[in-house]
């Protein structure tokens, strides 16, 4: 008897699971009842595969109004390179490196990277596209010490890939994002008009304890999206 009943729960499960995979957030789950009499099972068996569903964070139950899909719990969002974050939107990420050289830290960017100023940072500045078509402009600055040998070994494809491989892909980052205005020169290599609105994104990103990179980056507003979570601690 109970073997039956629970071999009856996990066929209710896996068939809801079955309906609801892929559909939208919100979009209504079957009915107890309809459950109860496709499967001619107690009421008792179908809820415990929707509540094992629930758990999961598969369904969600709305009081007074039933049993829907879930939303997407909230969780950190994960510290992405631009290779990686434009993989996710869907889009085919493409560098073109427009400078790579050692140069001394100025105050700004010393200060970020917590070293002194006239101290060796690596310079690396990029075109990048999103299938074929300009999307940001991106000067990165590293700490040389931390990277030797970097610009003799080839410029990689993913930067935080190659921080990575070093024991050193970043664990957190601090970032700003300002609207503003493309200058001349960013007009130009983002192929929009001087005046055109964009996005400056300036990150700090930290591996352990060490700052490992400080970027700043110029996204063409008309093209590029910042997606946000945000929620309430309980």
């Amino acid at each position: 008897m109970t073997d039956g009943r629970a071999l009856k729960h996990v066929q209710v499960r896996e068939y809801v699971r079955s309906l609801v995979t892929g559909c939208a957030p919100g979009s209504p789950a079957p009915s107890e009842r309809e459950l109860v009499h496709r499967f001619g099972v107690a009421r008792m068996t179908v809820r415990q595969a929707m509540d094992a569903l629930v758990v999961e964070g598969l369904l969600e139950r709305i009081p007074g109004r039933g049993t829907f899909v879930a939303r997407p719990r909230r969780t950190a969002s994960k510290i992405t390179g631009y290779t990686e974050e434009m993989n996710r939107r869907g889009l085919l990420a493409e560098s073109q490196t427009l400078l790579a050289r050692r140069e001394q830290a100025g105050p700004g960017v010393a200060r970020a990277l917590s070293l002194s100023e006239g101290d060796a940072v690596i310079h690396w500045r990029r075109l990048r596209r999103a299938d074929a078509k300009p999307m940001c402009l991106e000067d990165a600055y590293l700490n040389e010490v931390l990277l030797p040998g970097f610009l003799q070994s080839g410029m990689p494809t993913s930067l935080y890939d190659a921080l990575e491989s070093r024991g050193l892909r970043p664990t957190w980052a601090e970032d700003s994002i300002t609207a503003d205005k493309a200058t001349t020169e960013e007009a130009a290599l983002l192929e929009v008009e001087a005046g055109a609105s964009v996005l400056r994104h300036s990150r700090r990103a930290i591996a352990g304890e060490k700052v490992v990179e400080v970027s700043r980056t110029v996204y063409r507003a008309d093209r590029f999206t910042l997606w946000v979570q945000l929620g309430q601690e309980s």
